[in-house]
């Protein structure tokens, strides 16, 4: 309505007004934090990867669109938060202290999110696995469709490696590794005592005899294995008497994955020392024979492994369960007879 001195507006009207502005009010401060969030994950995966351009991939977002963020974070916290090279990416002091505290507060809302959601029962999102090769592809991966039936909205990537991988440079969620455990900082889940076994093949036991002892390994050869990590080689291990014995066995070939490994075996080249699991079809077939059983080796452990800001997240934390399901279950076979 309008007067002597302008138009004003009724008070229903008036009112109107009033919450409409205060929607837009809430819209706008939705979205801050919501930019917010954002910038957090794309600061986080930039100190992850060590650079802008694998971040923006991992993330699915434009380059451009990454570097912006990260200027206008730097510009609202007033602080430099990244160093860069031209070779590199790596976080300030402050960075550090900035990373620390977005890696917990991503986990938090992660988790609230999933706790009042329907994603706490039926979890959704990719989640990027690595397993041991020889494991993985005769274990893991044939039960995964049980797995996939279960929680059909987690898409996994999954990585089959037996070397040493940094799990938060390069974006992995969880990895499954057998042998002791070094990287005190990831959190630890054991999920298996892999029974081994020193073993030839019978074309090799055939020319150069059986040892009925461990004295008489003088004059046969191994097939070593060695770290991945450094190159170490390592030695034989034999139970006798309740000690552990350990034997560096001379070898003609050295491999650092576990295919290679019984493969050499299998060639002929020289004992091994493995996992039961990954000899037993050559076992039953006959081509290797298993020797020394009255010395057998410690079992090997076997660990799922996540960063500890991945502890909550709620994908992980039923891969994690699945995995301690499927070792203990009763149709794998773990173990063999006496």
């Amino acid at each position: 309505m309008c007067g002597q001195f302008g138009c004003y507006l009724l008070p229903d009207k008036l009112a109107k007004l009033g919450l409409t502005i205060y929607r837009i009010q809430i819209i706008k401060v939705y979205q801050i934090a919501m930019d917010r969030i954002l910038a957090m994950q794309v600061f986080s995966r930039i100190v992850e990867l060590g650079a802008f351009g694998k971040a923006a991939d991992s993330l699915g977002l434009p380059r451009a669109t990454v570097t912006q963020m990260i200027k206008q974070l730097e510009s609202h916290l007033g602080v430099q938060l990244l160093q860069r090279t031209t070779r590199q990416v790596r976080a300030t002091l402050d960075g550090q202290a900035y990373y620390q505290r977005c890696v917990h507060l991503l986990a938090d809302i992660e988790e609230a999110e999933s706790f009042f959601s329907q994603t706490r029962n039926n979890p959704q999102g990719q989640l990027r696995i690595d397993l041991p090769a020889s494991l993985g592809h005769r274990v893991i991966i044939p039960a995964m469709t049980q797995f996939c039936a279960r929680y059909p909205k987690i898409e996994l990537i999954v990585g089959s490696t037996d070397r040493p991988v940094d799990l938060v440079r390069e974006g992995v969620d969880c990895v499954v590794r057998a042998g002791q455990i070094h990287d005190l900082g990831l959190v630890a889940r054991p999920l298996a005592q892999l029974p081994q076994i020193t073993c030839a093949s019978a074309e090799y036991l055939s020319r150069f005899g059986t040892p009925q002892g461990i004295a008489e390994l003088v004059g046969h050869r191994a097939v070593n294995y060695a770290s991945a990590l450094n190159g170490r080689v390592f030695p034989f291990e034999f139970q006798v008497d309740g000690k552990l014995l350990e034997i560096a066995q001379p070898g003609t070939v050295t491999v650092n994955n576990a295919e290679a490994y019984v493969a050499a075996c299998e060639a002929g080249l020289g004992i091994i020392q493995a996992p039961y699991y990954h000899l037993h079809d050559q076992l039953a077939n006959g081509s290797m024979v298993e020797i020394l059983s009255q010395h057998r080796p410690p079992a090997m452990p076997l660990t799922a492994l996540y960063p500890p800001h991945r502890q909550l997240s709620r994908r992980v934390r039923v891969w994690v369960d699945w995995l301690v399901e499927l070792f203990s279950a009763d149709q794998w076979a773990m173990t063999h007879e006496n």
